[in-house]
């Protein structure tokens, strides 16, 4: 039985890569309805917000509707720019941020240079960010530029580059505000610093910066860190006393977690209820985070009270990230029947195919060792005309790396490398698995190949090697070659690649 599911998937695999090798013009496949039913029709916001693919572009459909002569809203661009920037859809927002300044939309002022110079930082990288920021002239660079340079300073980690950054902003009176000590106060929690926190909320308050929400957010949060549940409570206790400021739900919900994580589990409980309370009818992402968090408790009567709540309160129908949040709950609880029934309605919903929303259950199943039910799945969906991304056969493939069906997982990593445009990752784990396969039993052309395939996603590595002169020696072929390109590549001969080469003298011998 197990061969002929075997030869099955094999036989429906030569299928796939025939699809693969004559690949679908649309850069976007739906799950149903909505390219029909939204595509042309609508406002911006609803013809751009269900892309939700991160390799596909926007420009082409702001650049539809301005062929269609409709109008453009500067208004609606930054709402779409906001949305995506909530969603984490960072590429996406910096592509319509982009466009609104090539096209000329509205004059860009600080505040969209430094939306802008966020959106680099988070999608480019911070080298790309400082030169944004000093192509800029001295009139754009305002509190607001340099606030958005020291958040990228600060999601680096570069300690010192954030603090010269920050004293150069008091210099010139650019911190005033709480956003900027909310920055570092960000970066000490980010190293692990948690008892300097505290300290900078104390510092702020005594300058005269009125700490906001967010400073006692992470002031709490440094607490539970470090397990201080009683000076978590104070800070909570404080922030409740500050006239100014109006309790949200996301401090209640951190709260919650850290209850969580300690083990009071009543106090959580009751968090989550003062959470719900502050949550805004329409937040979305609020309800998922709410979700995710009963999940952890194991209660799944108000995950799916706050799923059924969630459709009338934020008055539209599912999005790919709510499925993502509850079918990945409901696999916490492991009820993987009530999970597969999710992703057929999933399916049927009309929302872009969005593949991280299968992703789910592939990793779900592979865990638990049913790689072939994973692979089935993934299997039915790719003959329905769908093209994964590169990270569901990565899946597969570190699925039957753990079973030790090195074939398999080969087979599957050679479908993640088919279907990848350079810039996937693949797992580090799996890929050293493979290769300690390959060079033990695989043979010279299968290694070679498989290098010359990964090079594509990885320079040259000591492990890559490793392979590479292994089979090579197991075939009694000369190793002379390889050497010298791992000189050329500065990787010295180690331990290992001795006890390698000493086998060839064991062949020969």
């Amino acid at each position: 039985m197990n061969q002929f599911r075997l030869t099955n998937l094999k036989s429906k695999t030569h299928f796939i890569e025939t699809i693969f090798q004559n690949k679908i013009s649309s850069k976007l496949v739906h799950t149903g309805r909505y390219s029909k039913k939204n595509g042309g029709g609508g406002n911006l916001y609803t013809r751009i917000s269900p892309l939700g693919d991160p390799n596909v572009s926007l420009v082409s459909e702001l650049n539809k509707w301005v062929e269609e002569k409709k109008r453009v809203k500067v208004s609606e661009l930054q709402r779409i720019i906001r949305d995506l920037r909530k969603r984490r859809r960072y590429s996406h927002a910096l592509e319509v941020s982009e466009w609104m300044g090539s096209k000329g939309v509205c004059k860009f002022t600080s505040s969209e240079h430094a939306v802008q110079l966020d959106l680099i930082g988070r999608a480019r990288g911070l080298d790309s960010a400082e030169s944004y920021f000093n192509s800029l002239g001295d009139e754009e660079k305002t509190e607001k530029t340099y606030g958005a340079l020291l958040n990228c300073y600060v999601k680096a980690c570069l300690a010192d580059k954030s603090l010269t950054l920050m004293q150069k902003m008091k210099e010139l009176s650019f911190a005033s505000s709480a956003l900027c000590y909310n920055d570092l106060m960000c970066l000490y929690t980010n190293t692990g610093e948690y008892e300097k926190v505290p300290e900078l909320l104390k510092e702020m308050k005594e300058n005269g910066v009125t700490p906001d929400n967010f400073s006692y957010r992470i002031c709490i949060n440094s607490y539970g860190a470090q397990s201080n549940i009683e000076e978590m409570e104070k800070v909570l206790t404080e922030m409740k006393d500050q006239p100014n400021l109006t309790m949200d739900w996301n401090t209640y919900a951190s709260v919650a977690n850290f209850y969580i994580k300690s083990g009071h589990k009543d106090k959580a409980v009751a968090s989550l209820k003062l959470s719900e309370e502050k949550l805004a009818s329409k937040d979305g992402l609020g309800y998922n985070h709410l979700i995710s968090l009963y999940a952890s408790l194991g209660d799944k009567a108000e995950m799916t009270r706050l799923w059924e709540l969630k459709k009338s309160a934020c008055k539209r129908k599912y999005i790919n990230i709510d499925y993502i949040t509850m079918l990945t709950s409901l696999v916490r609880l492991d009820d993987l029947e009530e999970a597969e029934k999710l992703l057929k309605e999933w399916e049927s919903s009309g929302n872009s195919y969005d593949f991280r929303v299968p992703n789910v259950l592939l990793i779900a199943y592979s865990k638990k060792g049913l790689v072939e039910k994973a692979e089935a799945l993934l299997t039915g969906i790719t003959e329905k005309g769908k093209i994964p991304i590169p990270n569901s056969w990565g899946i597969l493939a570190g699925g039957y790396a753990k079973k030790c069906e090195m074939e398999n997982a080969l087979r599957c990593m050679k479908m993640a490398f088919s279907v990848s445009n350079g810039s996937w990752k693949p797992n580090p784990k799996t890929i050293s698995s493979i290769l300690q396969w390959l060079g033990d039993e695989g043979k010279v052309d299968d290694v070679e190949a498989f290098v010359e395939s990964l090079k594509a996603f990885r320079p040259m590595d000591k492990i890559m090697y490793h392979a590479l002169i292994k089979a090579n020696v197991r075939a009694d072929k000369d190793v002379k070659d390889i050497l010298e390109s791992m000189k050329t590549d500065k990787i010295d001969e180690d331990e290992d690649i001795q006890k390698i080469l000493s086998l060839k003298q064991d062949i020969s011998e």
